[in-house]
């Protein structure tokens, strides 16, 4: 009996995938972003992760995508059509979202910060601020109302940190984790100072100029793979909640479903 919903966030650097019945999140994988890997392939991956948590393709009975890298969304909608027979939704013009976007050319939001706008509101209440830390480290604004009121894009920690090892000389590739404190004794932990606890002070920073902007104490929620990293070292970040964008899939296609 077809049960499950399959969530999938397509994103620059990892694809998210992730099963619900109901609303119990049963089994979500991480895998690298590849624009040359066609429906097929996804598809033998997927059903890989599925075997693993005894699941099949016939348990799905619908699914909710959310996209920015244009060119594997139709070979998203192809895998889903072919091998589960079903016609995912896609996150866009035309769905239902449930917020409100408060910007100056709305169209140009990428998806996935709308879903987690939604997430944040219908989770953990507004106004917040959701830090997503992805490729980019991007900071979403939602409005005591749940509208989504805009924020701000900097370059992901390891965007940055490669930055560092690609475009000097001498400097290597470092382990993005926090020293044992902001004075480093050597490359290395100068360099994992200079990226972790820089971040730090890029979300504080921000974090405080959105608040007085907002004129009230916005609640944050921190997502995106390097969240626990940045979280630990900082009181800031009240909540992380690293399935966020998924959990905000959900709801949508909830809304949609009919």
């Amino acid at each position: 009996m077809r049960s499950a919903i399959l969530a999938i966030d397509i994103g620059n650097t990892n694809i998210v995938l992730g099963v619900y019945k109901g609303k119990d999140l049963v089994a979500h994988w991480r895998v690298a972003t590849d624009t040359h890997k066609t429906a097929d392939e996804y598809a033998v991956l997927v059903e890989r992760f599925f075997a693993q948590h005894d699941l099949q393709f016939s348990d799905v009975e619908g699914g909710i995508i959310s996209c920015v890298v244009p060119p594997l969304l139709p070979t998203f909608e192809e895998m889903c059509r072919k091998y589960m027979g079903i016609v995912p939704l896609v996150v866009g013009p035309g769905i239902k979202t449930g917020v409100r976007i408060c910007t100056d050319n709305p169209r140009e939001v990428g998806a996935d910060r709308v879903v987690n706008a939604l997430a944040a509101y219908r989770l953990y209440g507004a106004p917040a601020i959701v830090i997503d830390f992805g490729t980019a480290t991007t900071f979403d604004v939602v409005s005591r109302d749940g509208d989504y009121l805009g924020g701000a894009i900097s370059p992901g920690v390891t965007i940055a940190a490669e930055a560092l090892f690609q475009r000097t000389a001498k400097l290597p590739r470092i382990e993005l984790i926090a020293p044992k404190g902001a004075i480093g004794r050597n490359t290395v932990h100068s360099m994992q100072s200079g990226v972790i606890y820089g971040y730090v002070g890029l979300v504080e920073g921000l974090v405080k100029r959105i608040r007085e902007e907002l004129g009230e104490k916005a609640r944050v929620i921190a997502t995106g793979g390097l969240a626990n990293v940045i979280a630990k070292e900082t009181s800031v970040i009240e909540v992380v909640d690293v399935n966020l964008t998924l959990e905000g899939l959900r709801l949508i296609y909830e809304m949609n479903r009919g």
